[in-house]
């Protein structure tokens, strides 16, 4: 399954390896990552990650990091191939 999760974090030299280090332990594979300072100095991270667990595992020990400030998962590739699957069904 892939999912996209958007972070904010606190502007700290080692906070991106901490998310790689929470993301590696959780048995996801970070397929693509995005990185931009807001104009109020946070991160925003945007990175899609693979696995066959559910992200729920990974967004909980994100969010008990200090330096995430916020944690959302934007898309899943599972709710999408329903919406597809259901659409082609229809058809």
């Amino acid at each position: 399954m892939m999912h996209s999760v958007e972070l904010t974090l606190k502007q700290q030299p080692e906070v991106l390896e901490r998310v790689l280090r929470v993301t590696r332990h959780r048995g996801f594979t970070i397929t693509e990552l995005t990185m931009t300072v807001n104009e109020d100095s946070t991160l925003k991270v945007n990175f899609d990650v693979k696995s066959e667990r559910v992200i729920e595992l990974l967004t909980h020990q994100l969010t008990k990091l200090f330096d995430v400030l916020d944690c959302q998962v934007i898309t899943s590739s599972v709710a999408q191939t329903e919406v597809e699957l259901s659409a082609s069904a229809s058809a």
